[in-house]
């Protein structure tokens, strides 16, 4: 069965797209900010820089930093053009575990400092920022920065920046971090409640993986640090470590990959696993390597639910094609965030590209997992049609379509203490069968039944009709009005005989609940009454004759 096209997917990536282009490409233009031509210098442990003496000497000069790690110092000289308020901070990454900025006049005497980072305690001005403002005046500076960390994101560049741009530059930045852990919070705990009412795999493993991605986050971008005091700095990459073991359990949950139906992206799936389980135990035995083993994580899973996607998509899984979509929003922002980067842009940080990248990906993957949770709706629904289809059938005599002998004891249950209960049986079924066919006798019965139900429903007894087997039939009255039943038999034996079944003709018997203790007094009592009937039928015929 074709599936009908989702246009709604379609439009919301449209709208998700242009967005993304206004708040990346269309941004604001600012006053240019002060260049500096850096120099950067690797400092250890047997060389330290002493602040109070701005001479390098003894530091190696470096073309870029590791990112596995180091001390490092940024050396520059600054032209003031206007006595104001300025703020130095950091572009490319906020991933900095500490640093320290110093200004010097032209006789290097050290006139401002500040330091801070993820690690530091000091007081930080500005909301999920590194910036730190100085009053200067008019005239010539040096400027370093000096910092350390177990590893980087991305090469952290000083620059300086009014103070007035420098507000208006960080807006958008600030903006995507607030959006980004609003929607990581919120589909969290929504998709954490989902799992834990349908106990269901798949949405606790993405719950994991954008809770682990907050985490991630809020270290990143001093949310840890300005709101709770937290300054671990290894929050920030190791919760991506776990993220990316839980993104392949979930992508092989999402797209129903089998290890008997999907042996070879089962296969694969398993070896993504033990991969990013041999990352996570290297980054646990080398810390400062944690983030670079994060970031082949990040490919590792990219590019398994690539190729899962793709060939789940190929054997016809709409799931598959809709994550599709989902993945590349995913690759095309997070390609910024996990190759090591230099932006030109003061706004954007590399940590923002990447929390853009898992937003826009949790709400396409929230549509996917929408239309997933709704074919699985339609499956079960589907499934409780086809129980009802068999449960009728398992109630309904398949040749008249009237209920049957296992409805009649179904019935018997429901029966008051004035309910009758009348047994009919047909005559000439044999004659019918032998000269006509038996096609011919399955006519007759179809047509008592049929005629006899309808009449009951149009009645105001409140009374139905069975069939028991062959030619015999059962009507329970629950209001025991054994002689309206009689008269309607009657009513339909005419009517059948005006119609060509001139051999027609029926034989009952009723009894009544309370002239007995239990059903199978009162099957047994109707039966016999019927029978007595029935022979006094044929001796009164006999006699006739």
């Amino acid at each position: 069965m074709n599936s009908p096209p989702h246009y709604g997917i379609n439009k919301t990536w449209l709208l998700i797209g242009l967005l993304l282009s206004f708040a990346f490409f269309s941004r604001p233009s600012f006053a240019q900010p002060q260049h500096i031509d850096w120099q950067l210098y690797s400092v250890n442990g047997s060389m330290p820089f002493d602040p109070s003496n701005p001479e390098i000497k003894g530091l190696r000069k470096v073309d870029g930093i590791s990112l596995v790690g180091g001390h490092y110092l940024y050396v520059g000289n600054l032209s003031i053009d206007q006595t104001g308020d300025y703020v130095v901070d950091f572009k490319n990454t906020t991933t900095i575990d500490r640093f320290s900025f110093y200004i010097y006049d032209q006789q290097n005497n050290l006139i401002a400092s500040a330091n801070g980072g993820i690690g530091s305690k000091a007081f930080n001005l500005f909301f999920l920022r590194h910036g730190r403002m100085f009053d200067l005046k008019a005239g010539h500076y040096k400027l370093m920065a000096e910092v350390s960390s177990p590893y980087f994101i991305a090469q952290p560049v000083p620059y300086i920046e009014t103070l007035s741009n420098y507000q208006q530059e960080i807006k958008l930045g600030d903006a995507i971090v607030l959006i980004g852990i609003g929607v990581f919070l919120a589909l969290g705990i929504y998709y954490g409640a989902l799992s834990f009412a349908s106990s269901r795999k798949t949405e606790l493993f993405y719950a994991i993986f954008i809770f682990s991605n907050l985490i991630f986050n809020a270290g990143a971008h001093l949310i840890f640090a300005q709101m709770l005091n937290w300054h671990n700095f290894y929050l920030v990459s190791f919760p991506i470590l776990i993220s990316n073991f839980f993104y392949v359990l979930f992508v092989m949950r999402l797209l129903e990959i089998h290890p008997l139906k999907n042996k070879r992206l089962y296969t694969l799936g398993v070896v993504g696993l033990v991969l990013l389980a041999i990352f996570a135990m290297f980054a646990l035995m080398a810390p400062n390597w944690i983030n670079e083993m994060a970031r082949y994580g990040v490919w590792v899973f990219l590019l398994y639910g690539f190729i899962a996607g793709i060939s789940r998509a190929r054997q016809g899984s709409v799931v598959a094609r809709l994550y599709l979509v989902a993945l590349v929003a995913f690759i095309s922002l997070a390609s910024m965030a996990t190759l090591p980067t230099q932006l030109s842009s003061n706004t954007i940080d590399v940590e923002h590209y990447g929390l853009a990248a898992i937003a826009l990906e949790a709400i396409l993957l929230a549509l996917t997992l929408t239309y997933r949770v709704g074919e699985l709706y339609r499956e079960r629904l589907n499934i409780l049609n086809h129980l009802d289809h068999n449960k009728k059938l398992a109630h309904t005599d398949s040749l008249t379509q009237i209920p049957n002998r296992y409805s009649l004891e179904m019935a018997f249950a429901s029966m008051g203490p004035y309910a009758s209960l009348t047994y009919i049986d047909m005559d000439n079924l044999k004659f019918y069968n032998d000269r006509f066919g038996h096609a011919k006798g399955d006519e007759m019965l179809s047509m008592f039944a049929k005629l006899m139900q309808q009449i009951l429903e149009n009645s105001n007894e409140n009374a139905r009709i069975f069939r028991v087997g062959g030619d015999e039939f059962a009507i329970i009255s629950q209001d025991g009005n054994e002689q309206e039943v009689r008269g309607l038999i009657d009513q339909v034996v005419d009517e059948m005989r005006a119609t060509g079944f001139d051999h027609v003709g029926v034989s009952s018997g009723a009894a009544f609940m309370n002239e007995v203790t239990n059903s199978t007094e009162l099957k047994h009592l109707a039966d016999i009454r019927m029978y007595e009937n029935k022979y006094r039928r044929k001796k009164e015929l006999n006699k006739g004759r």
